[in-house]
């Protein structure tokens, strides 16, 4: 024993003293290797960026509410949605519709936009109707176009409804959707009605002036309210899916509903809308244009309802996007909806691709 452990010993003193020989090359492994798949090319004519799919899942899927998210790329096929086929309350994202059947009228030779009108006391609807300061007891004289810039641009309900009387009422809007086969977009019954069905009251024209309809609003006892509201987002007379809005606003864009001076005289005046600067907008980058209608619906603390923007995104390339955020119901505070809206706009900007 005594031998081998001498000997052990010796030969770890002579390992030690050894001088380090040149490294020895590595032996191959014999464990085959996958070479790496090829990555398909990517044309985004074709289909969207995978990383905008995700986004947008992501945005929609961690909302605390409930909402449609569609995005089209107007000069491709393909769309990106969260919820894109259910029918959220369009409130008034629903004045574009009116704005079209109107300029389609002008275009077949029925309306003129320079014909003169005048707005009187009886035309009054409710909400935001900054027109009725100027009515006074012999009216408002303007133009159609006038009340179509301000029913664009401002959201004016009164404008609108005028307009909407003038090219025919709610029938004429859905035979020009019709006509053009825009589908799962609805058109209601007009502001009055509309609004007064979800608060829970019958319409009355004394609700036009001043604060009257909010005064009989706030005087039904909640549970009547919360039926009322529950009953019109269950089945809202003006829903309309994510999806068809920008398949719509495509169609537009490309010049497919309206005459090439209707339709540019359309997106810029949505382009120069003054409501909703911190929604969609507030996250389209420098440099591109965004043309858009937004709609706000009521609010029954602490829910609030039809909270949109949709519009068109163009790159300074050129490129288009259809974008529309429809939350048809939420509990969280108004800049928390800016933040999924503006998100959106960034997530499109952010992987557009030039191809």
């Amino acid at each position: 024993m005594a031998i081998i452990t001498a000997t052990a010993t010796l030969f770890a003193c002579s390992a030690a003293i050894i001088p380090e020989g040149p490294p020895q090359p590595a032996v191959a492994s014999r464990v085959p290797v996958n070479p790496p798949q090829r990555i398909p090319d990517y044309n985004p004519r074709n289909k969207p960026s995978p990383a905008l799919v995700k986004i947008i899942h992501d945005l929609g899927r961690n909302f605390d509410g409930h909402v449609g998210i569609a995005v089209q790329r107007v000069d491709a096929d393909w769309v990106v949605d969260y919820n894109g086929t259910s029918l959220f309350p369009q409130q008034s994202v629903s004045k574009l519709w009116v704005a079209m059947t109107v300029l389609d009228a002008v275009d077949r030779g029925k309306l003129s936009l320079n014909s003169p009108t005048v707005v009187q006391k009886q035309d009054l609807t409710l909400f935001h109707q900054p027109l009725a300061a100027m009515v006074n007891r012999d009216g408002y004289k303007t133009t159609l176009s006038d009340l179509f810039t301000r029913a664009m641009q401002q959201s004016d309900n009164t404008a609108n409804d005028k307009l909407l009387r003038t090219v025919g009422g709610p029938d004429a809007i859905r035979a020009f959707l019709g006509k053009n086969f825009i589908a799962n977009i609805r058109f209601g019954p007009g502001e009055r009605l509309l609004q007064s069905t979800t608060a829970g009251l019958d319409w009355n024209p004394n609700y036009s002036l001043g604060r009257n309809f909010y005064t009989a609003r706030a005087n039904l006892p909640r549970s009547v309210r919360e039926r009322a509201l529950d009953k019109y987002l269950a089945n809202p007379p003006d829903g309309a899916a994510p999806v068809a809005i920008v398949g719509a606003l495509a169609k537009l864009k490309r010049g497919d509903l309206l005459s090439p001076s209707s339709t540019q005289l359309l997106l810029s005046t949505m382009e120069r809308a003054r409501t909703g600067p911190q929604r969609i907008k507030g996250g389209v980058p420098h440099g591109w244009t965004y043309a858009h209608k937004t709609g706000t619906g009521q609010d029954l603390a602490p829910r609030s309802t039809g909270y949109n923007d949709i519009g068109i995104m163009t790159a300074p390339d050129g490129t288009s996007y259809a974008v529309a955020v429809m939350i048809g119901s939420t509990t969280v505070p108004i800049p928390k909806r800016w933040e999924l809206m503006q998100a959106v706009s960034r997530a499109v900007a952010a992987n557009h691709d030039r191809n």
